[in-house]
């Protein structure tokens, strides 16, 4: 068993990276859907493409989601085997 001293590890286990790397990429998941609906003839305006149910619900729900499980992947307290490792 290690001492307190000698530990140099991370503040987080191994488990909680990966989750926080998951919870990143469902958020970028989020915004890649909220994109787009523009056009290039500034006299056109498309209200369908624009104000679609995924611009405006799906993808801000994906990112709140995506920010609750960050906010669980940094909580989450990391057994003691992960912290020795």
């Amino acid at each position: 068993m290690k001492n307190k001293s000698d530990d140099k590890g991370f503040a987080l286990g191994k488990k909680n990276y990966i989750m926080l790397a998951i919870g990143f990429i469902v958020i970028i998941i989020g915004f890649m859907l909220m994109v787009g609906g523009g056009t290039d003839d500034p006299n056109v305006f498309n209200a369908n493409e624009l104000f679609s149910f995924r611009r405006v619900t799906l993808a801000p729900v994906i990112i709140l989601a995506g920010f609750v499980f960050e906010i669980y992947a940094i909580m989450k307290k990391p057994k003691e085997t992960e912290i020795e490792e």
